[in-house]
């Protein structure tokens, strides 16, 4: 398996926009051959050890922290489902200058070989 891995602060108030590009990305790319697409908002981010997930993803006030995954068979299946969706009409209107609810500088991410699963 081969999973990409994303990390993006967005400010709260824009979350009801963001989940509705979300919902169309998470469609987007399950339609072209993903095999799971997640989104979680961040919930518990006071870490008692480690660095606290505010420090690490850079958030500010009245900011909270996405983290993303995308699951693909391997990493030549993420680049074939990848050049799709990127093609996709839905997801370059997505894209247009200023439509995203978050700051696209600070988002992080990359692609991760899984070593250890369980479910």
């Amino acid at each position: 398996m081969y999973v990409d891995g994303f990390v993006l602060p967005i400010p709260k108030k824009n979350m009801a926009a963001y989940r509705r590009i979300a919902r169309i990305a998470c469609k987007v790319w399950m339609d072209h051959g993903a095999l799971e697409y997640r989104e979680a908002v961040g919930d518990d981010l006071k870490a008692k050890f480690g660095t606290p997930f505010q420090k690490l993803a850079g958030l500010r006030a009245g900011e909270t922290a996405i983290f993303a995954w995308i699951v693909y068979k391997s990493r030549a299946h993420r680049d074939r489902v990848n050049r799709t969706v990127m093609s996709d009409k839905r997801l370059q209107d997505l894209m247009q200058p200023g439509a995203m609810p978050f700051d696209s500088k600070r988002l992080s991410y990359g692609g991760f070989k899984v070593f250890v699963s369980g479910s």
